[in-house]
């Protein structure tokens, strides 16, 4: 007996020449059915986006049969693998691989399309209404027409103040055969990899793929994320083993998104890669970089910002990528958003507060239609305070600015943790040798808490100020904020402070 999902909208409808009553799941010969802008045609395994077929793989498209002949009832995770690897011993990880390229396929979750929900615990259930026909000859796929080698998204919005960027990267992809971006949440490193990418498909005659890689947590599924972003049907016994024989020859561009929490395994593999197959490039993002030989690392900056506020006229500050930014994202949540003079100061006080990084500032700009321009920029003093974004197509991650923080700080270890909490007590910059004195603990050497203190800048936590020659350090606004609450949770905080406090009043003392 099937059960109902919970949650579905989706059902089973029919048209005017189709005969619902003899329609059966087992058997779907000569039946199409179709949803939003795709139609599915389980007995020929034929998946159109209008007339142009779409390119996933075998076991992403027969996850998607099993889910859109039964829309609306939850098929359990049990059925689903036993019917796409039968007599097979699958972990439950490479389903949910197969079911994020599977979403990817269906742009799941973007412009408001909803297709799969997942039930905690349970399974899937299809959640899109679906329409069942016959299949007719007025069905031609496009053969003729070659599809791209790329599942490389078109941008949802217009990227603004990373063209230098983007031109930068893919002249270093033309020399180094492994290019890391590097830089703090929520920087753009998703955007910038992804629009480098889309302007090489032309050189690698294999395709250029992106691998998003918070679909996994576990390091063993990298090849089988790998597999199912380049739709390679692998072996379940050595999937590492069947992709690198896959990959032998190839000409290819991997984008291996979003690295840091596997970074280990994604250094290991990556090192294997570029060894042993001369023509395949990486192309990755990573809050810290990969560390590897060969590697070239480009840190993102943030967003260029207004040096003054006062006196700068509307026109003057939007030549600033990071005001452009703000201007542009209000307008879409508020229909027309114009900036003008009067509000200048304000804007710009809010990009600074937030370090021109994108994440904060778009979410700064979401929450005007609720609070208002000035309750925005008041906000800001505290950044963990902005509202969560509104967007369905957010990664979770990226949905609040203490959710990015918590992604990175988890990734520490409990010696980072400890250092990066203790020097939140810095309002500015300071020197390594202050960082050392404010973060010492009799558990460490001043050596170990150094390394610390260059770990915590690999994984861009703590900046180094390019604007004073004696290189100084300061962490992000958003960095300070998050770090400075969790450091009040450890009850270390007026002993630290009063370390700070010493420091501060020794650089006041005159040398004898």
């Amino acid at each position: 007996m099937s059960t109902p999902c919970s949650e579905a909208a989706a059902g089973l409808e029919t048209t005017p020449d189709s005969d619902a009553a003899t329609f059966h799941p087992g058997r779907s010969d000569q039946k199409m059915l179709s949803f939003g802008p795709f139609r599915l045609i389980p007995a020929r395994r034929l998946f159109l986006k209008g007339d142009t077929p779409v390119r996933i793989g075998s076991r992403a498209l027969e996850i998607l049969i099993a889910l859109a002949e039964r829309p609306g009832e939850l098929v359990s995770k049990s059925e689903i693998i036993a019917r796409v690897w039968p007599n097979t011993f699958v972990e439950e990880g490479n389903l949910k691989v197969h079911v994020a390229a599977l979403r990817r396929a269906l742009a799941d979750g973007k412009a408001g399309n909803r297709y799969i929900s997942a039930i905690p615990g349970r399974g899937y259930c299809f959640v899109s209404p679906v329409t069942l026909s016959t299949d007719s000859s007025a069905v031609k796929p496009q053969h003729s027409v070659a599809t791209p080698l790329t599942n490389i998204p078109h941008p949802q919005t217009r990227l603004i103040g990373i063209d230098d960027v983007i031109s930068r990267v893919s002249a270093l992809l033309v020399h180094h055969r492994l290019v890391t971006l590097a830089g703090a949440g929520g920087i753009g490193k998703t955007s910038v990899g992804v629009a480098a990418a889309a302007k090489l498909p032309d050189n690698y005659e294999d395709g250029v793929w992106i691998v998003d890689l918070t679909v996994i947590s576990d390091p063993r599924l990298l090849a089988s994320a790998v597999s199912s972003a380049i739709r390679l049907e692998i072996s379940t016994e050595d999937p590492s083993a069947s992709l690198l024989s896959y990959l032998s020859g190839k000409r290819m561009l991997l984008v291996l998104d979003n690295c840091e929490h596997i970074i280990e395994a994604v250094a290991t593999w990556v090192s294997q890669v570029l060894r042993i197959m001369p023509h395949i490039q990486i192309l990755a993002t990573s809050r810290e970089p990969l560390s590897i030989e060969a590697e070239r690392v480009h840190y993102l900056a943030p967003l260029a910002i207004p040096h003054k506020s006062s006196a700068i006229s509307a026109a003057e500050a939007l030549e600033f990528p990071a005001i452009q930014l703000f201007v542009e994202r209000a307008a879409n949540f508020l229909g027309k958003f114009r900036l003008r003079d009067a509000d200048v100061p304000s804007v710009i006080d809010i990009c600074r507060k937030l370090d021109g990084i994108p994440l904060a500032i778009e979410l700064a700009a979401a929450s005007i239609d609720a609070l208002g321009l000035r309750e925005v920029a008041a906000r800001t003093d505290d950044p963990l305070r902005l509202p969560a974004t509104r967007s369905r197509a957010a990664a979770q991650r990226h949905r609040t600015l203490r959710a990015s923080m918590d992604w990175s700080y988890r990734l520490l270890t409990e010696e980072e943790q400890t250092v990066l909490r203790r020097l939140s007590v810095f309002a500015g910059s300071f020197a390594m040798e202050e960082a050392t004195t404010v973060a010492a603990d009799p558990r460490y050497t001043e050596g170990q808490i150094v390394d610390y203190v260059i770990a915590l800048i690999a994984k861009s936590l703590i900046l180094v100020d390019g604007n004073r020659a004696d290189d100084r350090l300061r962490l992000l606004a958003t960095t300070r904020a998050y770090v400075f609450k969790r450091l009040a949770e450890s009850g270390e905080l007026n002993g630290i402070v009063q370390r700070q406090e010493r420091i501060s009043r020794h650089r006041l003392v005159p040398a004898a």
